[in-house]
């Protein structure tokens, strides 16, 4: 057992992390790992998560909605780049389900706008094959 000072002390280095930058409960976990007691790690994740701190899924929105307003990627991309951080396959396949049409309306425009961008350097089949490679469904 741990005293409610450690916890205090610790809880304190977790917060300020995640206050810096919004982290994953995966990422909470890889940084704190060898440094607090796995017993107390798993606590204070609990504390954070009860208190709001911590939320995969509100992170696995504003992530998205940041690619989306940041930069052009497939859904396969923005799917990977979350799994990368952690969050759980369930919720990201749950979220896109949810949100498909957008998704896909969003993958529209970022075709559109590859093609644009690179018409002037790439074959038509090029570009294809360049988007195919990303994970863009080319077609459809």
């Amino acid at each position: 057992m741990y005293s409610v000072e450690e916890f205090d002390k610790e809880k304190t280095k977790v917060f300020k992390y995640i206050m810096y930058k919004k982290r994953t409960e995966q990422e909470v976990r890889n940084k704190f790992k060898n440094q607090i007691p796995d017993e107390m790690l798993e606590d204070i994740i609990e504390y954070l998560k009860d208190a709001k701190y911590l939320d995969d899924n509100e992170f696995l929105e504003k992530q998205i909605n940041e690619y989306k307003n940041l930069k052009t990627m497939s859904i396969k991309e923005i799917k990977y780049k979350l799994y990368l951080k952690g969050i759980d396959n369930k919720l990201i396949d749950k979220y896109i389900e949810k949100n498909y049409e957008e998704l896909a309306e969003y993958e529209k425009k970022c075709i559109e706008k590859i093609k644009q961008k690179k018409s002037s350097t790439m074959s038509e089949e090029e570009i294809e094959q360049y988007l195919y490679r990303k994970g863009y469904k080319i077609g459809g």
